[in-house]
């Protein structure tokens, strides 16, 4: 979640309002959004239960998409309407993991 942060806060507000999934050309944007999909709303109810252990456990689960997303995407793209869906993309995903706390914050 920090590297996602730190993309968005370099991004300085260029971020498409919502994710288009017409415009992906990575099978790892479309495995990261079909994931983020299935488990958003499932994820937002176990917060909004209190039941954060959960919550964190199942987005634990996005590690492998978001690692591969990484690995094969270029999330800067010299085409603005790809790097600003890469960006919501990573936006909507960072809002996700926001809901447990900033974990950035913590200190060792």
């Amino acid at each position: 979640n920090k590297r996602i942060q730190n993309i968005l806060r370099k991004a300085d507000g260029d971020v498409a309002d919502k994710v288009d999934p017409g415009l992906f050309d990575a099978d790892a944007e479309q495995a990261l959004y079909t994931q983020l999909e299935s488990m958003e709303s499932q994820a937002s109810a176990l917060f909004d239960q209190a039941r954060y252990e959960e919550a964190l456990t199942l987005l634990a689960g996005l590690r492998s998409s978001v690692d591969q997303f990484f690995d094969e995407v270029m999330v800067m793209a010299d085409d603005e309407a790809l790097k600003r869906n890469r960006l919501a993309l990573l936006a909507r995903l960072s809002q996700l993991f926001l809901r447990a706390g900033d974990l950035s914050r913590l200190r060792h």
